[in-house]
Formats: C-alpha cells, structure tokens, sequence
C-alpha cells in the first residue's frame, strides 16, 4: 500500500497542468499534516511537477521531456527575473520556443514576434497588446505597468503578461544565462535517460522458488534478476551463481546476494559506469527514493550510451579532453616516452600561468599514455604529488618526461618531469591503481 508521501505525489500527478495547490489545501483534501503535505510539495517540485513562484504560489506545470530541457517555462522565466505577474495567470506553465527584443518599429518587432515566443519591451501597450493576439507572452522591462484592456486580453488568452523592474539588456543576459545552464544540463546523461523502465525489466519475488529463475532464465536467455518483496521494494539479486545446484523448491530469499548495489534515475552515468566497472557488475537494478524497483540498467546499456557521447557534437570539451589532444609524443626509446604540449590560454589561471588543476591533467595524461605500452588499460590515481618549480607562462611549449619507478599487477609508480626550454618548471609523482580491460 502506498505511504501518504505517496498518495500526496500520485495526487500532485493527477492534477491538471496550471491548476494552483497549496499545503493547506492538499492537508485537508487528503486528511493528511501540513508538514507532510510540505514534503510532498518540495519532493513534487524537486521532479518538476509543480513550481513555486512568490507572489503568485505554487502551480502544477509541464514535466518537461529531457530533449526540451533548454526551454523554460514562463513561470521560470518570473524567478529568473524577479517579476510578478500583470495577467495571464494560467499561461505560466506554457513553454517559450524563443525570446524577442521590442527595440525596433512595431511592424518590424511583429515580423518577429509569434505564437509561443516571449516579446521582451519597456511601457509600449500597442506591443503587449499586438504580441499577445499574436499568441506570445510580454515581458515588461522597467518595472512599468500595462492597461486594464490589455490585461484582460491576457487573461482571455491565457497567456502571460510579466513586470520586472530590470532594463532589457540585463533580462536578456538573465534567460540567455539560464538558457545556457540548462543546455549544461542537458549535456549530463542520466540514469533515467538509458535505463529500461519496469514494465519491460524482468524480476523476481522474495516468495519465488528457484523453479521461477529457471523459467525466467529460459524465457530471456539472461541470468541475472534482482528479487523485490511484497511493496516492490529491491531487496537482493540473484544470479547463476547463487542457484547453480540448489534445490528447485528452495525460495529464492534463501539463495539471493541480500543488499544488492542499485543506483536511482537521476544518478549521473558516469557514476553508474564507475560502479559497474569497478564492482564487475552487469546488471544493476534502478530504484526511487523508497529503494522501489523502477527498472534496470546494464553494462551494455552504460557503454553504448558513452560511445553515443563522445559522437555528440554538442557536447562541451572538459579540460582532460582540452589536454589529451594537445599533449604530442615526440619522442618514443625502449621503454621511455617525451611528450610535447604548447600552454593555450583555455589552460592558464588568472594570471596567465600555466593553472594547477592543467598540470595534474598533464601528469595523468602522460603517465596514462606510458603505462599503457605495458598493459592494456586504464589508470585511477590514487596519489599525487605535486612540485611547481617555476611559473609556466601561456603560448610557452614544454616538454613532459614521465619515467615509471614501479609496476606491478595492480599498482604503478611513475615519476613525471616538466621541462621548459630545458629548464626544469615541474615534478610530480604519480600512484596509480590499474584496472584491466
């Protein structure tokens, strides 16, 4: 049976998009307490399902799909700019395709100005009102006011109408930013974006037998399954390995791994990717808060997706990237490697020298590239040592010398050196554990 955290959510859902809720309403409704009707709105906001705006509450708005994530809602657009809202009350769930910037004769503003757009324009009421027959939202700048006629056009329309005491070029920057740090987002994948959702995963319950699995495991040629209990909670996982001999009769409980790792929709895929690799797991059972099975992610799944990733042209290069295809061998003798790498301003602090965080980057990089003309293999650093000599200043070249002290199976030593027009800038020492491919 559902928790009363749970019903206040699954009625939250329920609840038609623009419709306004409140924690006094909710407690009532649902003859449940004000703290507790306070949690579930807070948990409902944090799942986009409703969004709080002061002056106006807290409203039931759009679950916006992840490829539309760099859209924001007219509501959003209130918080972003510190407005409150003219008309159009019932249009701050709505979504905006693009902004528009009424700086020009009203004819031309209009050439520009469609349905779905937000017309950003100081005290012009001849724009409010045309932009809003047009089937756009008004942004007022300046912190002016609109008429009576056209406010109830707005109403009418349903369609916002917003006063921010801001001038324009700041509000433009203000969503331009928010824009961007949503694109940022978008750029993160998640669990919940390549896991296979509940209705398609296959699982076992605490009450089967190990019959079950042999039926389970010759309907879908896999092996492993997690076992959830009565409420459908994931309480252990169960393999080959752990039913290999057993009796058919026995239950399932009695032969599962209890206290399996699970990872929930909004965990990063890079850290489930970590997990799977470093635990040697193939399948990992994706849960809610309530540690609910809402399906499975596998290993095949995390590095199809990774591949996917690094075709993505969108994605923005993080410094590692920046780094690894600047760094060049120019140097390769038995068993001993010298790499080349010219200092970008991309790699500088604010003083123009060659930034810490690049310098442990190209240590890793160089010693990765080393280590791996004995083994096949990636490292995981698991202590650094760091010299700055001198300061390395931009559009310098220099030289790196990594020379491995130790390697073993598992672990590898390496001494890196850093040399500028033959001068020594740096030295470092790297510990790293090794993990096969």
């Amino acid at each position: 049976m559902a928790t009363k955290h749970e019903q206040i959510l699954q009625f939250i859902e329920s609840l038609s998009v623009g419709n306004k809720i409140s924690v006094r309403q909710i407690a009532k409704e649902l003859n449940v307490s004000e703290g507790t009707a306070y949690r579930a709105i807070k948990e409902a906001e944090n799942q986009s399902l409703v969004s709080t705006i002061e002056r106006v509450g807290t409203i039931r708005i759009e679950k916006k799909k992840k490829e539309n994530i760099e859209r924001l809602t007219f509501a959003e657009i209130i918080n972003i700019v510190d407005g409150q809202v003219l008309g159009g009350r019932e249009g701050l769930y709505k979504t905006l395709n693009k902004f528009v910037i009424g700086a020009m004769k009203l004819e031309a503003m209009m050439r520009y100005t469609e349905a779905g757009s937000l017309l950003i324009v100081g005290n012009r009421t001849n724009a409010h009102e045309l932009a809003l027959k047009e089937g756009a939202a008004v942004l007022i700048t300046g912190g002016f006011d609109t008429e009576e006629r056209v406010k109830k056009l707005a109403d009418e329309k349903k369609l916002p109408i917003i006063s921010t005491s801001y001038d324009t070029f700041t509000v433009a920057a203000m969503i331009n930013r928010a824009i961007y740090d949503q694109l940022i987002k978008k750029e993160i994948v998640l669990v919940e974006d390549i896991y296979t959702a509940f209705e398609q995963s296959y699982y076992l319950k605490t009450t089967d037998t190990v019959e079950n699995w042999h039926e389970l495991n010759e309907a879908t040629s896999h092996s492993r399954y997690p076992v959830v209990d009565a409420s459908n909670r994931v309480v252990g996982m169960v393999t080959s390995k752990d039913v290999i001999g057993k009796d058919r009769s026995i239950v399932i409980d009695k032969v599962m791994t209890k206290n399996p790792m699970t990872v929930q929709t909004k965990t990063s895929l890079a850290n489930a990717a970590h997990m799977m690799v470093w635990e040697g797991i193939e399948i990992m059972p994706v849960v809610d808060q309530y540690h609910k099975l809402q399906g499975l992610i596998s290993r095949q799944d995390v590095l199809k997706a990774l591949q996917h990733i690094q075709r993505q042209p969108q994605v923005g290069e993080t410094i590692d990237d920046l780094v690894s295809k600047q760094v060049e061998v120019i140097g390769e003798e038995g068993n001993n490697m010298l790499f080349q790498v010219s200092v970008t301003p991309q790699m500088t602090n604010q003083l123009g020298s060659l930034s810490y965080g690049v310098f442990t980057s190209l240590v890793t990089e160089a010693s990765s590239r080393l280590l791996r003309k004995y083994k096949k293999g990636d490292l995981v650093v698991e202590n650094l040592a760091i010299y700055f000599i001198k300061p390395v200043q931009i559009e310098s070249v220099i030289e790196i010398k990594p020379e491995i002290m130790e390697v073993g199976r598992k672990f590898a030593k390496v001494d890196v050196e850093l040399y500028h027009e033959k001068t020594l800038v740096g030295k470092a020492l790297l510990m790293a554990q090794l993990i096969d491919r």
